[in-house]
């Protein structure tokens, strides 16, 4: 790709979401349903989690909990970090090793969330910022991995 490629020309944009009242057994449904391996927590258009296949393993089913007696809430990640949909992928994929994440929320204006931005996303379509993201693939630890 010639030239500067921008996040919002990258990230998905039908991002699904779930309020932090509602139950991880929901979460989970929606999760299944649609084939996402993650999903994000919104209070109105803002994001403030993330809910990963990585949490709902962690945080529910080692320890033994009940998902229709946990709310999002308890379970997300948080807080997010997010990045403006008119950022470069460069920078992008700079703040993905930095904060040693592979998911990026996308927001316009006063944090309003517009999408998803993943390292899959990123090697597939603008696979030259591979080399930037190599640091993600070794094992370590962060706060939303997967």
């Amino acid at each position: 790709m010639a030239g500067v490629v921008l996040v919002r020309d990258v990230m998905t944009k039908n991002v699904k979401v779930v309020r932090p009242d509602s139950s991880v057994r929901e979460v989970v449904a929606t999760m299944n349903k649609f084939n996402i391996g993650s999903i994000v927590v919104v209070q109105g258009d803002r994001p403030v989690g993330i809910i990963t296949e990585r949490d709902i393993l962690r945080r529910i089913v080692e320890p033994c909990l009940a998902p229709e007696m946990l709310t999002a809430r308890q379970v997300m990640t948080s807080p997010v970090i997010t990045i403006d949909e008119n950022a470069s992928i460069d920078e992008a994929a700079r703040l993905m090793a930095k904060k040693g994440v592979k998911k990026l929320l996308v927001t316009r204006g006063n944090d309003q969330l517009v999408g998803i931005l993943t390292f899959t996303d990123i090697v597939t379509k603008v696979p030259e910022m591979l080399n930037i993201l190599e640091e993600l693939v070794r094992p370590h630890k962060s706060s939303y991995m997967q």
